[in-house]
């Protein structure tokens, strides 16, 4: 059979794949309703298969990349899961303190696409720290549905404390300069939003298709923001116009963008819904950004 081709695909399975990587409906329940798709000499495995990560083919930075020094560190986080783990990643060569990016992940742990984009802007001459706030849990298990399940019985509260305790280690790291953003994806975008509201010396927050906090924290948000949203992402997007009125209102420094005919998640080149220009757009945006504020 020819292999499927992202154009082929209509937009109602990308919209069903979201409802499935959130947890709106279950793996039985997604199969069952792509049924409805496998026509024309598709079949439903290869629907599946089509939709799921490809970590080992898409990975843009080695976890051996000579020009980075990376390991794996465990910090403190007294209020939230106790011990966390993360991974910390700094230009090899550096030779001065550099702006610090904490990097959040999805709803599924520290997976290899997102150890890939911190171990990106490490390169780009940051120190960053990507934790993995399935660590209670032992840690992202090796795929994504199992990190979701287990992503799913954290507390949620908890969870924000790892991440802010992750901005604690890296602000006071010995390599950092004390200047620190954050950036994240889906349920880290929402993370950096909530950290940009609770945390008053963050420099920069970048959230990327994110949840957005309540109107009324929105006085509190000190950090510069730039915020990336798919046009397609109806679900997300449906909080954007009264978090915007409210940034205006309180004449918060903001950039925003929107990507047309992009989808939720088209940052991650391991899936279909990876759009290639919006998203290398989207990352030297954030990159510059972050080299504006951090430095």
């Amino acid at each position: 059979m020819n292999p499927i081709k992202k154009e082929d695909i209509s937009q109602e399975v990308f919209d069903l794949y979201d409802d499935y990587a959130h947890d709106r409906i279950d793996r039985r329940a997604f199969a069952q309703k792509l049924s409805a798709f496998a026509i024309g000499g598709l079949t439903v495995p290869a629907l599946l298969s089509f939709l799921s990560p490809d970590y080992q083919d898409a990975i843009q930075t080695k976890a051996d990349d000579p020009r980075l020094k990376a390991e794996t560190v465990t910090y403190s986080s007294p209020k939230g899961g106790g011990s966390i783990k993360g991974l910390l990643a700094k230009p090899a060569k550096a030779r001065k303190k550099l702006g610090g990016i904490v990097v959040v992940h999805e709803n599924r742990g520290l997976n290899p696409h997102i150890a890939d984009v911190a171990r990106r802007a490490a390169l780009a001459g940051f120190i960053v720290l990507a934790p993995d706030a399935l660590s209670p849990l032992g840690g992202y298990p090796g795929n994504d549905d199992d990190g979701r399940a287990l992503q799913a019985k954290r507390n949620k509260a908890e969870m924000e404390e790892d991440f802010i305790a992750a901005y604690e280690y890296l602000k006071s790291h010995k390599d950092c300069n004390g200047k620190v953003g954050v950036v994240g994806f889906c349920f880290g975008g929402a993370i950096a939003n909530m950290m940009a509201v609770r945390i008053p010396d963050l420099a920069a927050a970048v959230p990327f298709y994110g949840g957005q906090p309540a109107v009324a924290d929105v006085p509190k948000i000190k950090a510069a923001l730039q915020l990336h949203y798919a046009a397609l992402d109806t679900r997300v997007n449906e909080g954007w116009p009264a978090y915007e009125a409210a940034l205006k209102a309180e004449g918060k420094k903001y950039q925003a963008y929107m990507y047309d005919n992009a989808n939720h998640g088209f940052h991650n080149d391991t899936t279909p819904r990876y759009d290639k220009a919006a998203a290398e757009l989207a990352w030297k945006r954030t990159i510059d950004f972050f080299r504006e504020h951090l430095s």
